[in-house]
């Protein structure tokens, strides 16, 4: 699928490019303004000249919310942060040895709460497109961004997209983002692939705004289950340095997740001329998924199994539909009325039974969930608001209050603030998992939804980047692993890993503040960002650790008459010691442990960047100090973090 995806998108880019006006000057310099040169304005007619040069904020990429940027082509230390798998700053995220495998979160903050439950196995799903993660486009020709990344071992990595305007009012993109990597470790393959293809359409009065998309996503990872004996790998003396040669507690596993989702979001207005007006809105959204774990043996890390071999799959398709009606007025905003058809189906092929013959495991939970809800949106000056709130029509207790609201400034100065609170059901996988290993079975219908308060204020000045967020759970629901080694075992005996869902009763208090701030002088920058955490709990459940810092020191200059732009410098990651959670690969989820605390590595890298016109080139030694601070680096337990490796990627951006 990768080389057809790949292929298609080389041949398709040409044809559509040489049907176009060549856009010159797009991208000039670091602030990618662009203006017609002294001898474009000589050449006969200057206004043909002007009409065939496109400024770069002609180049535009919308969100689904309508917030619009412009496409950047500096190179700055933020886009430094973005050249990796995700395409944005992973702050907060420790990744896996291999690219394409999963990350263990250290920023709690991070996390997004949905009230409408989800498939689960949310370790498989950093990398998966959201609805909210599509972009769509305006361009004044056609646009292509490219970015090439190397990998671990035997693959590479592309995200290749393009988009153009085949009139003022409709916008087509199409994309594909593929890896492959086979990785340092024993079995540790990934090959995953997210495919988008959509468009735009708005009439000239605006009346009528259509944005739809279609994604095609699947993630396959070799699950090694982590290496046996962590003693050898923090030994860091030969053989052992070559990570092939460490044993792993799966030769054979894989997870597989594969979805697709049909996407359609669409606005009318009313009224022909007056903009304060009804406007009808309809979403629709639907997505079959279905994950499955493979393993042609048996293993005892998992317990005792049915069979001889383990084929465990679940699939899940959801329909979701809003219909609404918002009044737009220019000096009060929007009020927007609307209900909610959420559909859902989890389902396996297979029933468990008991000693009686009775059910004691299902095949599948469904369910209809229909909310009403409201919200108001404001946009005016230098406010910008909105509030929302939804309720459960159904039986199913589910609320959501979401108020946001900010002021700006000036464009270097602004302050918001986010209240949230939110009754979540629980995803499906808290509630029913099936497997061919016996203890991987339950069934759990009184799980009780999740409560969530969150408080959040965030400051961006010229001075420096501030937010503040508290949160108050109750009913978390986490995983954790029931297996306790008799005292009696042989010291040669395999740990099991017996993970189950579990539901705190209790109140977990969490709060972080992150700060972040850039000074410049000369040519040196130095950029750093600080996350301290603190939770408040009786047990270990909700484990972070309390300082999470990144630091990044710069020197930047222009060579070579000013044509090549270079970026230079080191980047220092570092986290104190906390109970890391674990991870699972049966059921694609981290889980909590209390035995060990991880962490108090530095993590630096050197990297070299640099920049001619659109093309940018990103050089990098990963954790070049890796062999002289000590082998005692995990992104978890049994799951070594990356050793010094050189990388290189590079990003291409085409305006013709």
């Amino acid at each position: 699928m990768l080389r057809k995806s790949i292929l298609f998108l080389l041949l398709i880019i040409p044809a559509i490019t040489m049907a176009q006006v060549k856009l010159r000057g797009v991208g000039k310099g670091r602030g990618g303004k662009t203006e017609a040169s002294a001898n474009d304005k000589k050449k006969g007619d200057s206004e043909e000249v002007l009409d065939s040069i496109a400024s770069i904020d002609m180049y535009q990429i919308v969100t689904l919310e309508r917030d619009t940027t412009i496409v950047d082509t500096s190179l700055t230390i933020q886009k430094e942060y973005r050249v990796n798998y995700l395409r944005k700053d992973n702050f907060g995220l420790l990744a896996f040895n291999n690219e394409g495998q999963t990350y263990n979160t250290l920023d709690y903050g991070l996390t997004d709460f949905n009230p409408f439950p989800k498939i689960g196995f949310k370790a498989k799903h950093f990398a998966y497109m959201e609805p909210d993660d599509i972009k769509y486009y305006h361009v004044a020709t056609p646009y292509t961004d490219l970015m090439y990344r190397s990998v671990m071992q035997q693959g590479q990595m592309l995200d290749a997209s393009i988009t153009m305007n085949t009139s003022e009012n409709l916008n087509l993109f199409i994309g594909y983002k593929g890896l492959r990597s086979i990785g340092k470790y024993i079995n540790a393959l990934s090959s995953n692939g997210n495919f988008r293809l959509g468009g735009s359409y708005n009439t000239t009065d605006k009346r009528y705004i259509l944005k739809l998309h279609f994604t095609g996503q699947d993630f396959s990872n070799g699950e090694n289950g982590g290496i046996t004996d962590t003693s050898l790998f923090e030994s860091g003396e030969d053989p052992y340095t070559q990570r092939e040669r460490l044993a792993v507690y799966f030769n054979d596993a894989k997870s597989v997740l594969k979805g697709n989702r049909y996407f359609v979001d669409h606005t009318f207005r009313l009224s022909k001329d007056n903009p304060n007006s009804i406007v009808v809105h309809h979403q629709f959204n639907y997505e079959n998924k279905y994950y499955e774990f493979l393993q042609p043996a048996v293993s005892e890390r998992f317990g005792a199994a049915y069979t001889s071999s383990v084929n465990d799959k679940v699939r899940y398709n959801r329909m979701y539909n809003l219909v609404g009606a918002a009044y737009a007025n220019e000096t009060i905003g929007t009020v927007e009325f609307y209900i909610e058809d959420f559909n859902y189906n989890y389902f396996y092929r297979s029933i468990i039974l008991g000693n009686d013959n009775q059910i004691v495991t299902p095949n599948s939970i469904n369910d209809r969930i229909d909310t009403y809800g409201a919200r108001y949106t404001y946009q005016k000056g230098k406010w910008n608001g909105t509030a929302l709130i939804s309720n459960s029509i159904t039986d199913q207790s589910l609320t959501n209050i979401d108020v946001k609201a900010r002021y700006t400034f000036d464009e270097r100065n602004s302050v918001s603030a986010r209240y949230q609170k939110m009754n979540k059901l629980p995803d499906h996988n808290y509630v029913l998992y099936q497997s061919d290993y016996r203890a991987y079975n339950w069934y759990n219908p009184g799980t009780n939804n999740e409560k969530i308060n969150s408080f959040e204020f965030a400051a961006k000045t010229k001075w420096l980047d501030a937010s503040l967020q508290y949160t108050i759970l109750n009913d978390h629901l986490y995983f954790s692993n029931d297996y306790v080694r008799p005292d009696d075992a042989p010291a040669t005996a395999l740990n099991q890993l017996i993970t189950t869902p579990k539901q705190y009763g209790n109140t977990i208090n969490y709060l972080s503040v992150k700060v972040a701030k850039e000074f410049k002088w000369w040519k040196l920058g130095l950029d750093n960002t600080v996350l301290y955490q603190n939770v408040q709990q009786p047990d270990n459940v909700l484990n972070v650790p309390q300082l999470v810092t990144r630091n990044s020191l710069y020197f930047t200059d222009r060579w070579f008459k000013k044509a090549l732009f270079i970026q230079t410098g080191f980047t220092f990651q570092y986290f104190t010691k906390y109970y890391m959670n674990d991870y699972n690969p049966l059921i694609n989820e981290f889980f909590v442990q209390d035995q060990k605390e991880y962490g108090g590595f530095p993590l630096i890298d050197f990297f070299i960047n640099m920049k001619i016109q659109e093309f940018q080139l990103f050089l990098k030694a990963e954790h070049f100090n890796s062999s002289f601070t000590g082998y005692d680096f995990y992104s978890a337990p049994n799951y070594p973090y990356r050793d010094f490796m050189v990388r290189f990627g590079i990003t291409w951006n085409f305006f013709s």
